[in-house]
């Protein structure tokens, strides 16, 4: 149950911010975000297991981010991770459309997916089939469909908004709004797959369960002169703080 908040162009001092929780079993090998080796201007965690990652960023100003789709039914064998579509962004020339649109989204399990270069900002799901360039603004994100009202998602595009139009916008106030743990409503508790107390506890931004739960929290800023900055902050199954990662970079023109 991950979720991810942006504001795009929205904040002139900020044309980027993204708030993201990556919610994922604890047992799954985890990199701690960096600069990888293999792809020195890529910066991002690495999931070891299949590869890939939920969300990294380019040098050149690219960012990119995968959420699974929430299916009722399991996934097929055989198919991609969709951890590689991040990737693959990240070192392509394409457009975030362009892009998009060059998927094939029956090779993967469910995914929401969300590109931007900077000048524009695009969404897929391969669930509704629907490739979307997105005009400025902010945007809420699950493993629902873009823009699912679900009762989390829209308290924490509601304190985004909030954040921005009193200028409160910076790494505390942003890990702040990603920390919350206060669960949703009862009657958005999907409980056919679940115990109906882990069925709860997941309607929250912040999840705390012993064996899945809120893995790390990441913020991406990026200011008008084209300065980012990134911090990802990592927890233990009680949602305790384990340690963090922070970077900061000038965008650079080409790949």
């Amino acid at each position: 149950m991950c979720l991810i908040v942006i504001a795009f162009q929205v904040d002139a001092d900020y044309p980027l911010v993204v708030g993201a929780n990556r919610d994922e079993f604890h047992s799954r090998p985890t990199q701690d975000a960096g600069w990888w080796p293999d792809q020195p201007d890529i910066l991002g965690g690495r999931d070891l297991q299949a590869g890939g990652t939920w969300l990294a960023v380019h040098r050149s100003g690219r960012f990119a981010a995968v959420t699974n789709y929430r299916d009722a039914h399991p996934s097929h064998t055989g198919l991609r991770s969709r951890g590689h579509l991040v990737t693959e962004f990240l070192q392509s020339n394409a457009s975030p459309f362009d892009y998009l649109q060059s998927i094939r989204g029956l090779d993967y399990s469910g995914f929401n997916l969300l590109l931007s270069d900077g000048a524009a900002l695009a969404y897929l799901s391969n669930r509704d089939g629907d490739t979307r360039e997105l005009a400025p603004g902010i945007y809420g994100l699950s493993n629902a469909t873009l823009e699912t009202s679900w009762e989390k998602v829209e308290r924490s595009k509601n304190s985004l908004q909030t954040l921005i139009t009193e200028n409160g916008v910076n790494e505390t106030s942003l890990m702040r709004l990603l920390g919350d743990r206060n669960k949703g409503p009862v009657n958005e508790v999907r409980s056919e797959r679940l115990p109906f107390a882990t069925a709860h506890a997941i309607t929250a931004p912040f999840i705390v369960l012993p064996d899945y739960g809120t893995r790390c929290s990441t913020v991406v800023m990026a200011n008008s002169d084209d300065r980012w900055s990134f911090l990802e902050r990592r927890f233990d199954a009680g949602g305790n703080k384990t340690g963090e990662s922070r970077y900061s970079f000038d965008r650079v023109n080409g790949q």
